[in-house]
């Protein structure tokens, strides 16, 4: 079953697996003599037994450094055992030597590890999950003919002896330093979990790793998947991308790093416009799609997560559609890729790349220990042979050398001697290159974080004295304990722990820009610390070839003075933008909302700031004003002629009828009311607001007082016309007639006194209308007093307008009982129409329908009762006589 093809890789090694299990299970302490006892056979050859360096305590290394086997059988328990993989790659080589260049280093300290010497293992796992589980395996059992112990005595003497029967290469590690993928780990971690020896990764990075419930036993020295992810979502937020595209891996890698994106800009703003996936086994196709939703989105930034090659398909169909101008983001998958870099079509499409990358860091004297690497002075490293010879097309001339069994089996071309002459000095490859250390940076820290681990374990517990140890065997589970508790400073000056298994995330920020010469060259722009992401923004060249920030939105930013209003059925990212009310202002770029100004301030013209209310009255020099005051100042002139006109023919019958006394009052009393309306003009202040309306109802009072009373003098009069009637009269003599008056009125002057030493009207702004303007007039403070004034006034009218009613049919030719009815028609119906224009004229227009009010019932009964009296006393002087007044 091609499924379970790596549980029967491990057919030939399960016996040591389960002494693992049963011995963690138990917890029991097997010696070696049982462990010795259990025998079994081992896959693969003894002699093949990659790069070995014997020392006090050895490290396994396990590294893709070959290609896969050129063969198409898939299940790999049907290959034949002999067949190697093929073909040397140079950048994974130099992680092979930037581990034994650290081993090296940390062998020749005085301080780490001293009197300790650490030697290496280094098996190739090809990239094939099943070798890799055997080359594991076979590094913590050790080559010999029978199962070991994964524990190895550090005492030299004792192997310079031969105590454990072990040869060159046959010693278990305690640790391995592997796992090139994420997968590659997962299996390899729970293969080694049950002997407890930990896996120190140094390129798998998916989050799942850091489950220690699940992979105890792993440690990395490269970050989280969800570092970079969030890295990325910060530079979306910081350059205000809030329309974005995605291109992902159809896996777990592209999947989390969409829902960790999403989850860090979640409330930011920020939206994905797609999400495309591609899948390696249809990379043509799924590549063109995603090139075509590219191409019809409006979106600007496309987010890439995936492996070199996928996005090297991606960006050939877009250069084939003819699109260009998209801003990519990159994840530390493909952002360093030279061969996309170095590709054409690459530059044509990606310019102006924004990546995050595995951050690179120096590692003093390297190169030089690179460069000096010769296969004469390491006549059994068979890795360098072979790349001296791929590179000089020569065969080193090292007569220690012995090639493998399976290397004798294999068919090898003959090439000629080299003449020893042949050096790396001026050689220009991968290999060689160390100006961008970033994966071999991190083969370099997971060195010295398990050198430092075996530092604390072998350390005198008594005393710190880094000279002092013990000589006992180092067991895998002690390596594990103190792995998790490393803690030290770099000599590049970075502070290395593990949190989980994890190390602190740092990456580096690269921007791909043009060279003068035309291929992309990357640029270090920034860094990302954790969460703090620091940049240089002035350094990067954006994919318009300026520095010129893209831009990515659904919809333009909604200027100061509107606000946002989401599109139904789309995305917050996409809205429209409304302008702000009256009275609300937005004075930033992307307002959610209106803000309302405070009552004393309203919103300018464009809605972007509040400015201060302009304070409004009905003033003596506007249109109104002016028209109000002179129908005022008129009324009074008029009011002055009629009593004029009366008191110069006080005596003529037409004067003297009816008590002209209360005639001469009802003219004071109306000049009153047409002067107290000029009040209401003008700014108010407190004494105005308290004489305005106090002025208002006892000038009216009077008026209508005096109506009354001469409308009853008319009504006893005709009645003491009757026989038996006579002594009415004595009821309604001219004091009664002034005391009646004078009562009616007192009683509207304790009202005023009553409620405007309680509750006065106050000048106040009425700053519920909305406007800049904001009237300012005389706010009731009691509704109840101003109600008890209109109503006492109503009272007397109604009940003067019904003693008119009943009187309009007297006998007498000259009735002023029908003057009075028709005068307190027009007043009632002023009134009446006054209360609803009052309460919904806005701001001093409210002021100015008061003043018409007192202006039109004053004219009404100035002209309905005082009209005709004048007609007939100017114009007919003949009927102005008794004879005639008491005609019928």
């Amino acid at each position: 079953m091609p499924g379970f093809s790596w549980l029967l890789a491990l057919w030939p090694s399960l016996p040591l697996l389960l002494v693992g299990l049963v011995g963690r299970q138990l917890g029991l302490r097997l010696e070696l003599q049982v462990v010795q006892s259990l025998t079994c056979s081992r896959w693969g050859s003894p002699g093949d037994q990659g790069l070995f360096q014997d020392g006090d305590v050895v490290i396994g290394g396990l590294f893709n450094f070959r290609s896969r086997p050129s063969t198409t059988e898939k299940d790999f328990t049907k290959l034949p055992y002999y067949l190697p993989c093929t073909g040397l790659e140079n950048l994974p080589l130099q992680y092979i030597y930037t581990m034994v260049f650290a081993l090296e280093e940390i062998n020749l300290s005085t301080t780490l590890l001293p009197g300790v010497k650490l030697g290496y293992h280094i098996r190739d796992s090809c990239g094939i999950h099943p070798w890799a589980t055997q080359a594991a395996l076979s590094l913590v059992g050790g080559d010999s003919s029978s199962c070991t112990s994964a524990s190895v005595p550090t005492n030299s003497s004792a192997l310079k002896k031969g105590k454990m029967g072990q040869r060159s290469g046959d010693k278990p590690v305690p640790l391995i330093i592997g796992g090139s993928s994420s997968v590659a780990a997962k299996v390899l971690v729970k293969i080694l979990e049950p002997l407890s020896v930990p896996l120190v990764s140094y390129t798998a990075s998916c989050p799942c790793l850091s489950d220690r419930t699940k992979y105890p036993n792993f440690f990395r020295t490269m970050p989280s998947d969800i570092f970079q992810a969030r890295a990325i979502a910060q530079l979306a937020i910081r350059f205000n991308w809030t329309w974005i595209g995605a291109v992902v891996a159809n896996n777990d890698y592209g999947h989390m790093a969409v829902k960790v994106f999403q989850e860090e800009v979640r409330g930011k703003e920020v939206c994905l416009a797609f999400i495309e996936t591609l899948q390696r086994e249809r990379i043509v196709s799924d590549s063109r799609r995603a090139a075509l939703t590219i191409q019809a989105s409006t979106a600007k930034v496309i987010l890439v997560f995936s492996w070199y090659t996928d996005v090297r398909n991606l960006f050939t169909q877009l250069a084939k559609i003819n699109v260009t101008d998209r801003q990519f983001l990159a994840s530390e998958a493909w952002s360093t890729s030279n061969n996309l870099l170095q590709n054409p079509v690459t530059s044509k499409v990606a310019r102006g790349v924004l990546g995050v990358a595995i951050r690179s860091s120096s590692v003093p004297g390297f190169d030089n220990f690179l460069r000096s690497l010769n296969p004469l002075k390491r006549p059994n490293d068979k890795f360098l042979r072979e790349f001296w010879e791929k590179e000089f097309g020569c065969t080193p001339n090292t007569t220690s050398y012995s090639p493998s069994d399976k290397e004798r089996l294999l068919p090898k071309v003959s090439l000629p001697p080299c003449s020893g002459t042949e050096s790396l000095q001026s050689v220009q490859n991968h290999f060689t290159d160390t100006s961008q250390l970033r994966v071999t940076y991190n083969v370099y820290l997971a060195v010295y974080a398990a050198a430092h681990a075996l530092h604390s374990l072998l350390s005198c517990s008594e005393n710190n004295s880094s000279s002092c140890f013990i000589q006992k065997n180092i067991k895998p589970i002690d390596v594990l304990q103190q792995m998790s508790k490393v803690n030290f400073t770099t000599t590049q000056g970075e502070l290395l722990y593990f949190s989980r298994g994890d190390i602190p995330a740092k990456y580096d920020l690269l921007n791909w820009q043009q060279t003068p010469e035309g291929p992309l060259k990357l640029t270090l722009i920034g860094r990302v610390d954790g969460f703090e992401l620091s940049l240089n923004e002035s350094a990067i060249q954006w994919s318009t070839g300026t520095n010129q920030v893209p831009v990515s939105e659904c919809s333009e930013r909604c200027p100061p003075g509107t606000r946002k209003a989401a599109r139904k059925g789309e995305p917050l990212c996409c809205f429209d933008c409304i302008p702000c009310n009256d009275g609300e202002f937005s004075n930033k770029t992307g307002s959610l909302s209106c803000e309302r100004c405070l009552s004393k301030f309203w919103s300018n013209a464009e809605r972007t700031a509040c400015i201060p209310r302009q304070l409004d009255f009905l003033s003596f020099n506007e249109t109104l004003g002016i028209t109000l005051t002179s129908a005022a100042v008129s009324g009074a002139v008029v009011t002055s002629a009629v009593f004029v006109v009366f008191l110069y023919y006080r005596h003529t019958p037409m004067v003297r009828a009816n008590n002209s006394e209360l005639s001469f009052l009802l003219l004071v009393s109306l000049k009153l009311c047409f002067l107290c309306s000029l009040v209401f003009i003008g700014r108010p202040s407190v004494w105005s607001c308290r004489f305005q309306q106090a002025a208002f109802g006892i000038s009216f009072v009077l008026c209508v007082s005096c109506l009354q009373v001469k409308t009853m003098v008319v009504l006893a009069a005709f009645r003491s016309a009757r026989p038996g009637a006579e002594a009415l009269m004595k009821w309604f003599g001219p004091g009664k007639q002034r005391g009646s008056v004078c009562v009616f009125t007192s009683i509207q002057v304790i009202i005023c006194i009553i409620w405007l030493s309680l509750s006065p009207p106050v000048p106040k702004a009425d700053l519920k209308v909305p406007g800049v303007t904001v009237t300012l007039k005389c706010s009731m403070a009691s509704v109840v007093g101003f109600s008890l004034v209109l109503g006492y006034i109503g009272l007397l009218a109604c009940t003067c307008l019904l003693l008119a009613f009943l009187a309009r049919k007297l006998p007498d030719n000259f009735n002023e009982a029908k003057l009075i009815t028709f005068s307190m028609l027009i007043f009632c119906a002023v009134w009446v129409a006054f209360v609803p224009a009052y309460v919904s004229s806005p701001g001093k227009y409210a002021v100015a329908v008061e003043i018409f009010a007192i202006l039109a019932s004053s004219y009404g009964l100035l002209l309905c009762i005082f009209a005709p009296k004048c007609f007939i006393i100017l114009l007919r002087p003949e009927k102005n006589s008794k004879k005639h007044m008491m005609s019928r």
